[in-house]
């Protein structure tokens, strides 16, 4: 109830207000068993095998800075190979101490997710964020097997 109405003495109405959270809590209640049936529909759980790209390529700079990543897993910047300990060192050296240089991130094909992972945590812990992927260039439809894939 909202409001119960009582006579006084003298003949006047008096009101009586009283806070109903009936309301409120089953408002509550079926805001709670939405979000409960959203939150697992928000999270992503699908194994997906990503396409190439078909989109055009940003310019390049004048002369980019080649990081490789091979399929041995040794890294080269340019052309020289470079060793783990002295990557930053030797980045440094040809980037003169430019943190804001674009680092353009090559990898070996067979090379997996957790080395590019570790390879991009050696650039930002050099302080490098700049970070471009390289890839082939896909003509035609992005959904056609390439040659030599798995089916």
């Amino acid at each position: 109830m909202a409001a119960r109405i009582r006579e006084t003495v003298d003949g006047d109405l008096e009101e009586n207000h009283e806070i109903n959270v009936t309301p409120f809590i089953d408002v509550i209640l079926v805001l709670l068993i939405i979000f409960m049936v959203a939150a697992p529909l928000a999270t992503v759980d699908v194994n997906v095998d990503l396409p190439g790209s078909t989109a055009t390529p940003a310019p390049r700079p004048e002369t980019p800075l080649f990081l490789t990543l091979k399929d041995d897993l040794t890294l080269a910047i340019g052309n020289d190979n470079v060793p783990r300990a002295a990557f930053a060192a030797v980045l440094d050296s040809k980037t003169k101490g430019d943190k804001q240089t674009r680092i353009f991130l090559r990898a070996d094909k067979v090379v997996g997710y957790g080395d590019l992972m570790e390879v991009m945590n050696l650039l930002r812990g050099a302080g490098y964020l700049k970070i471009a992927l390289v890839g082939l260039e896909v003509q035609g439809d992005p959904a056609a097997p390439q040659p030599g894939a798995a089916p």
